[in-house]
């Protein structure tokens, strides 16, 4: 008798055999498209608050960067004094290892001429 019985509600509707179904809201396009647009905005305010609102930065930005130029400025300074000493050094050497030199020939010369005068007493 069930099975009967069954056939019958489902033939004349009375029992629920459609799916579920989930009814959501849409909102307007126009609202999500403002909602975006807002967004938008507001990330470019805050940007142009980031970059543009702090004049202190700037001002030590500004700051920093003339302290740099006038630390490049000394730093070429000093490399500048330092190949003149490095060149001043590279000619003393040579200038001393040629008095040296001659100071050898002049001792020879000498050690030289004193055995020949010890040589003809």
């Amino acid at each position: 008798m069930k099975p009967v019985r069954r056939r019958i509600k489902r033939h004349f509707g009375l029992t629920v055999s459609a799916k579920r179904v989930a009814v959501r809201s849409k909102s307007p396009w126009y609202y999500q498209w403002g909602g975006g647009a807002l967004l938008v905005l507001l990330g470019y305010f805050l940007a142009y608050l980031q970059f543009n609102g702090d004049v202190d930065m700037r001002v030590r930005l500004d700051q920093a960067v003339q302290e740099n130029q006038t630390l490049n400025t000394k730093l070429i300074q000093v490399e500048r004094q330092l190949q003149i000493e490095q060149a001043m050094q590279t000619s003393l050497t040579k200038v001393l290892n040629n008095v040296q030199d001659e100071n050898m020939r002049i001792k020879e010369d000498l050690v030289f001429y004193k055995n020949m005068t010890h040589g003809k007493r």
